[in-house]
């Protein structure tokens, strides 16, 4: 007896709905196993909701953790140039100390010190040109913070020993710190502040 070709369809459909129910389609296009119909999660899932991606030496994992964050890399220090810098921060470190001890952190107070030191002032042109001194004292980065931008109370301070070296330090209210760097892409002696 001949079936009918609606007949011998049906099976199939139905079958067809079984597979779509059991597959999934992610918002990045792969195909996932629905845990639901019985099926094994893929070996493409991302359960822990890492990225598929991860750089070599990414800090967190993330797709381009360098590449998003080569701006808060110093550069490199020659071994001499290192125990330069080095020196230098151990003159400053004191001066700093003091100030932080007696309240004082205002960037005229911290720069005026400094320059007692016989460090001279850093002069650039409008376009980043330097024209010479290797000591810059600025107040900190602002930041955000309820709705608006602030800047707190402190100076940063950056001291040029050479092209590759640097003494890098801020002192504010709750501390004081003096370190040793090769300089930053965009911000000089200066580490750059996050969020780019």
């Amino acid at each position: 007896m001949p079936t009918s070709t609606s007949a011998r369809r049906a099976p199939l459909a139905g079958a067809g709905l079984v597979l779509a129910a059991a597959l999934t389609l992610t918002a990045c296009g792969e195909l996932r196993a629905d845990s639901t119909a019985g099926a094994a999660p893929s070996a493409s899932s991302h359960a822990s909701g890492a990225s598929p991606y991860v750089e070599p030496g990414a800090g967190d994992g993330a797709p381009h953790y360098n590449e998003n964050n080569a701006y808060r890399r110093s550069g490199d220090m020659s071994a001499a140039h290192a125990k330069d810098a080095g020196r230098e921060a151990e003159r400053i470190r004191p001066v700093l100390k003091r100030l932080w001890e007696q309240g004082k952190w205002d960037p005229a107070t911290v720069r005026a010190a400094l320059l007692k030191l016989g460090y001279e002032e850093e002069r650039v042109t409008q376009d980043g040109k330097r024209l010479g001194g290797t000591l810059t004292v600025r107040e900190m980065f602002s930041r955000y913070e309820n709705d608006g931008y602030v800047t707190p109370e402190g100076a940063l301070v950056g001291l040029r020993v050479h092209a590759d070296a640097c003494v890098s330090a801020f002192v504010q209210k709750s501390n004081y710190e003096v370190e040793t760097n090769g300089p930053y892409p965009e911000t000089g002696c200066f580490e750059p502040p996050y969020g780019h």
